[in-house]
Order: structure tokens, then sequence, then C-alpha cells
């Protein structure tokens, strides 16, 4: 494997820490405090080509491998984990999903508007009572013949009120089991579709999080993606490669913090000298460098397997694992080595730190991946 970067992805991730830098920082603080989504920044994400970056360009995206898109998460969290799940979600669930396993008809209605950033999308699998466990759909999608009519609750959906695309994964037949599952395109303003009130989170407060409601909804049978039963392999499939997005998530968060925390340790003074030079200091910042370094690789990794055409279910799974720790561990530090100063919000490390945590549980949680990891070394 080489990781050395090419020209075009170096430009790139030039750009999307330039973009970070720029768009996102200002008003930052403001937006989580707000729980205001980030709207402006997030059309101006569409203009760049981040929000589907790795879609062909016939259907209105910028034709990038997965690394690229790796490496513009990484910069984007490290300022803003609100705004990069926007990306993560519209690249990695909704356009990988409609452009791998939707047809040509869905993909010139759907994909070329999400690809462009034009509008954005939801991935709906999580329910009240079906999270981790996601066999145990309750929403139904009953086949009336030239139609569906959907019902049900899911939760936890990220871009809930803002998207105008849903993929939504519903039980058409109970007794199949998972291979009764399927997977519905929905559309924001159909009949009987509510979006319910928006989540008031710890973390990543910018981003636009709600329950979604479905009462008799009726879906055209040429909105469902895939053959019937397909719903459960399609959201799984997914997944897994919306696991390296999240990662990366993780891996930016936890730079992001690292950098401040380095900046502040060479400027805070105590016992007159520099905190960096204490060695309690050096060696959390020693700690944090080299965990960072470590989760980096498993991250590129994973994207590697990805554009070269792998199977990444193991590395994806584990570069999530163990991103999504370092990122916690990392933050935590970065708020230690700031002191009282970072316990305020003014230092950014203790959004951060709030922002950490979801990377531990969305998309998969830790204990999941711990599964999907297990299963794959004890079948090997």
């Amino acid at each position: 494997m080489d990781f050395a970067l090419s020209e075009e992805q170096l430009m790139i991730q030039q750009a999307a820490r330039d973009f970070a830098q720029n768009e996102l920082l200002p008003e930052v603080i403001e937006r989580d405090d707000a729980q205001r989504f980030p709207a402006e920044q997030v059309k101006k994400m569409g203009e760049l080509g981040f929000m589907g970056m790795m879609v062909d360009p016939k259907y209105g995206g910028s034709g990038l491998d997965t690394m690229s898109y790796v490496l513009v998460m990484e910069e984007l969290s490290k300022i803003d984990a609100s705004a990069s799940v926007v990306v993560s979600v519209n690249n990695s669930l909704v356009c990988y999903g409609l452009e791998a396993f939707g047809t040509e008809e869905q993909k010139d209605k759907y994909l070329t508007r999400l690809a462009s950033g034009e509008i954005i999308g939801a991935f709906c699998l999580s329910e009240p009572e079906a999270g981790s466990d996601a066999t145990s759909q309750k929403t139904t999608a009953i086949d009336k013949g030239e139609h569906y009519v959907l019902n049900g609750t899911k939760n936890w959906i990220t871009n809930g009120g803002t998207a105008e695309v849903y993929l939504v994964i519903a039980q058409t037949n109970k007794e199949k089991g998972h291979k009764g599952i399927n997977a519905l395109i929905v559309e924001k303003g159909m009949d009987g579709f509510e979006v319910g009130p928006k989540e008031n989170k710890l973390g990543i407060r910018g981003s636009d999080t709600h329950s979604l409601n479905f009462n008799d909804v009726k879906i055209p049978k040429e909105n469902r993606i895939g053959e019937d039963g397909f719903g459960f392999k399609f959201a799984m499939k997914t997944l897994a490669g919306g696991r390296i997005g999240i990662a990366a998530q993780a891996l930016g968060i936890a730079a992001g913090a690292y950098e401040l925390a380095l900046k502040y340790s060479k400027e805070r003074k105590a016992f007159g000298t520099e905190i960096a030079n204490h060695q309690a200091i050096a060696f959390k910042l020693a700690d944090m460098h080299t965990q960072i370094e470590a989760a980096r690789h498993l991250v590129y990794k994973a994207a590697w397997e990805k554009d070269n055409d792998l199977n990444y279910d193991l590395s994806g799974a584990m570069a999530k694992l163990y991103a999504s720790q370092v990122a916690m561990d990392t933050t935590v530090e970065a708020v230690q080595i700031h002191g009282g100063n970072g316990f305020v919000k003014d230092y950014h490390v203790e959004r951060l730190m709030r922002d950490a945590k979801i990377t531990q549980i969305y998309e998969g949680t830790s204990e999941i991946q711990k599964i999907v990891i297990s299963r794959s070394i004890l079948r090997d």
C-alpha cells in the first residue's frame, strides 16, 4: 500500500483545509450554541464538489476516489463536525447507495441533484426499537401492487429536516425476516410524511437531527431500490462504506483537538516556562500524536481497499472502532491540557470533546464494530 498523496489529492486536501478555516471556523461556536444548521456553508460545499465526491461526473459528481473523500472529511471535521456529517451522509450513504444499486431512472431523477449539492439526502434506518438490531424493523411498507403503503417512525435521522430525499428501510414481509426488508426512496412533501421535532443533542449540535413519521405514505414501486427483499443487504453494504467516512470524521476531530492542544501548550506558561516543556504535558502530546497517526493509517487503509475494489468490511470496522476511541481520548486530553480554559467554549476543545462521542455511536456503535471484526477474524 502506498499512501503517498497525489498532486490532485494534495490540492483537494488544501482546498478543504482552506474552506474549513475561512468558511466553517467563523461562527462555529455560535452555530453550535444555537443548534443552527450550516445551510450557507453546505451550499458552498456543494459548489466545491464536496457533496458528491465519488459520484460519476455523468450524474453530477466529482468522480474522485475514496482517499480524496477521506482527506476532505478529516479537514472539515477538524473545525466543524456538524458540517462534515452532512457531507458524510450525503456521500457515503445516500449518493453511494443510489449510484451502486439504483436504476438509471432513479439516478437521473435524484442522484444528479444530490451529487451537485442542489439538494441533500438522508438515510433512514434507526427506529425507537431498532438501532443496532437493524433486523427488527417496525416500520412497514405493505405491497399494494402498484405502490407500497409506508407506516412507522424513524429516529436520529441526520439531515432529517433539511433533506429533500430520504432512503427509508422498511419491513414488507415479516415472515421472511431480513429478506423481507426493502429500501424505498421517499420525497419530502409526500402525503402522510411528517418531520418530527429536532433533537437537542450533546454534540454535533449544528447537525439537523430529527425523528420522521410515516402515516399511510404511498410510495410508487419505481421508488424501490433493488429487487424485492434487498433492503437489509442494501443497508449493510451502504453502512460498510459509511463507516470509512465516520472514521475519517473521528480522525479529523482528534487531529483538530491535538493541533489546538499543541499550540496552546507552546503558549501557556506555568512554573516559569511553556507547559509543553513539562514532561507531564509533553508525554500527553506524544501519546496523542502516536494514536492519531495509527488511526490515520487504519482510515487510509480502508479507503485504499475500497478504491482498489477489495473487501473493506473488516478494515472499515477497525478504522471506525479505533479512530472513534482516539477521538474521545484525544479530545479529553486536549481539554485537560487547556486546564480551566478547556472547559469554556472560546477554546473550541470542549465542543470537539462533545462532538467526538457520537462517532462511537452512529453508523454502527463500537460494540457492533467489534462484532463485525470478531466474526471476520474467527471466520478466517
